[in-house]
């Protein structure tokens, strides 16, 4: 008998759609706070914050997906993730949910999801009515996955 999967995730929305992100690497879910801009990098890369002394790069996923920029809200939060020996922030439209994924629920991603490259969404998970992306965070911060990006952007200068 195969035994049923459970994953705990969090629950982040971006542009008025759903995706989860693991918690067991989330390191905190902080307001949003002064970002010092890092010269060179790419657009998507809002700076630097200082975490309780600890010097975390935040990236906003908006721009990283390639969505429209909106104004800052009471809801927009910074979900500090907790990847290979460093810490990351991720900006996103709200943070709101805590809720377990049942791995009969997920199926593969679509050929072709929203705004978001197919290439970041791991599965997409049916909660009752609802339909969540799960995020495959190691292809959204993969450096190779923007980098052209980077290039691109410098060529436009």
């Amino acid at each position: 008998m195969e035994e049923k999967q459970v994953k705990k995730s969090i629950i982040i929305e971006l542009d008025k759609e759903e995706y989860a992100l693991p918690v067991e690497i989330i390191g905190g879910i902080e307001r949003m706070q002064q970002i010092t801009r890092v010269p060179k990098t790419a657009k998507f890369v809002k700076g630097v914050i200082n975490l309780r002394g600890v010097v975390t790069p935040i990236i906003d996923l908006r721009e990283r997906f390639g969505m429209d920029r909106i104004p800052q809200t009471d809801s927009t939060r910074i979900i500090i993730i907790h990847q290979d020996k460093y810490n990351i922030g991720l900006i996103v439209d709200a943070a709101y949910d805590v809720i377990d994924i049942q791995s009969e629920d997920i199926e593969p991603a679509p050929k072709v999801v929203g705004t978001v490259d197919v290439d970041y969404i791991e599965g997409v998970a049916k909660i009752g009515k609802r339909l969540v992306m799960i995020l495959n965070l190691e292809k959204v911060l993969s450096a190779d996955s923007y980098q052209g990006k980077i290039e691109a952007e410098e060529v436009q200068k």
